[in-house]
């Protein structure tokens, strides 16, 4: 079996499990999530909807994330995937640090590991677009970053629609090159409420007293990984669509 069609095969492992029906443990932290999302009065419901439109932003139409790191020119994907988990070690090492951090910190701390988290992981995905080779420069590869983020972290409904749109980037990136109105159109609340039911359970272990150092660099290891999985997924479908196009 070549390189290739390994990674073919661990793509379609993933899109299995990334529409398999939640298990209890999911089920259980989403009830949770839900009930706790109910209790927080809107005024910080809009806090939060702010700083993710805040960061979100930075990253389509800023400088900020922009990386200093080459972008990638060679089309060997076993290289690029060598190179993809040399970055996910070193950005995975600074997450669980800021969760322990601001998992011993208390409450106060807690609030600030929320934009916090979501800065380390738009850093990790410029980062990584270049080493799979695509220029965040173009307006089109940072709509592309956010469409993955959205994958990582978005329910079941909104999956199927993002995953399409990451198997015909090659058509739809066309209509991105630039547009200072994207942003006015994103629904915000559907997406940092869909952030949140994803990531609350975890991060709720995190301000209990005793174990919030742990729970928080579990709970940054955990989400960085599930960022990774997607985020490298969604390249390799690009980069193998690019070599030699596949059904899908």
């Amino acid at each position: 079996m070549n390189y290739e069609q390994k990674v073919i095969n661990e793509i379609i492992e993933w899109e299995r499990r990334l529409f398999k029906p939640p298990g209890w443990l999911e089920k259980t932290s989403k009830t949770i999530g839900t009930r706790i999302n109910n209790l927080i009065p809107p005024k910080v419901h809009n806090i939060i909807t702010t700083t993710i439109k805040s960061i979100v932003r930075t990253a389509l139409f800023g400088a900020e994330y922009t990386p200093q790191r080459p972008v990638q020119r060679s089309s060997d994907l076993e290289l690029a995937d060598q190179d993809a988990q040399q970055l996910f070690s070193l950005y995975q090492k600074i997450a669980v640090a800021e969760g322990a951090g601001t998992g011993a910190g208390g409450i106060f701390l807690n609030v600030v590991d929320f934009p916090a988290l979501i800065a380390i992981k738009m850093k990790y995905l410029f980062e990584l677009a270049h080493v799979y080779g695509y220029d965040t420069k173009h307006f089109s590869e940072r709509v592309f970053v956010l469409k993955v983020f959205q994958l990582t972290f978005s329910g079941p409904e909104q999956r199927a629609r993002l995953l399409d749109s990451i198997k015909r980037w090659d058509v739809e990136k066309l209509q991105w090159h630039s547009d200072a109105d994207y942003s006015k159109n994103m629904d915000w609340e559907t997406f940092q409420k869909e952030y949140r039911d994803a990531i609350d359970f975890r991060k709720m272990l995190q301000m209990v007293p005793g174990i919030g150092a742990v729970a928080g660099a579990w709970a940054n290891y955990t989400i960085l990984e599930e960022l990774r999985e997607s985020a490298t997924n969604a390249y390799r479908i690009r980069k193998l669509k690019e070599a030699a196009p596949i059904e899908g």
